[in-house]
């Protein structure tokens, strides 16, 4: 029987304590989850895919998941899952708002390789509200976000935005 690789991807602009509880309970599921960031300019990311690259790996290093790896990729989610062997994407659903667009992202994903599947987990309920936009968008007017976000992460976000606003949060 062939390996389930499953690949967790996103733009993790930045990781978030949700995107961490979802990782921390893949690897439970998966026998190798790859996190996969996307280079997607269109997004207009506040961090660097290197930048969020080296966050992630930050954030989840004192956690010791084991098999898990962090790359970023620039092509069709589904041609990187084909490429690197994995029959499972991992998607993150918080609320009913961002069902529709999971949803319509699975069948387009399905249409284009009916071989990798869409698997939805919802994150632990005390991340149900959680979003990188959100962060970013509180840590741009100087609030405190240690609670949603590691600390290495919270370093970055301070550095970013100083003591206050000083260039506009992006999307």
């Amino acid at each position: 029987m062939k390996e389930k690789i499953a690949v967790y991807p996103g733009t993790f602009d930045p990781i978030t304590k949700g995107h961490i509880d979802i990782i921390q309970r893949a690897v439970r599921i998966f026998p190798r989850l790859i996190v996969a960031v996307a280079c997607n300019p269109g997004k207009a990311p506040l961090f660097s895919v290197e930048e969020r690259v080296e966050m992630i790996l930050q954030s989840l290093e004192p956690l010791n998941l084991g098999h898990l790896e962090v790359e970023s990729f620039s092509s069709l989610l589904v041609e990187y899952a084909r490429k690197k062997g994995a029959n499972v994407i991992i998607r993150g659903l918080r609320a009913v708002s961002d069902f529709e667009y999971e949803f319509q992202m699975a069948l387009i994903n399905r249409k284009l390789d009916h071989s990798v599947e869409t698997l939805f987990m919802m994150p632990s309920e005390p991340y149900t509200y959680l979003s990188s936009r959100i962060v970013k968008e509180i840590a741009y007017y100087g609030g405190n976000v240690e609670c949603l976000v590691t600390p290495p992460v919270a370093k970055r976000l301070r550095e970013k935005f100083g003591m206050g606003p000083k260039t506009p949060p992006r999307p």
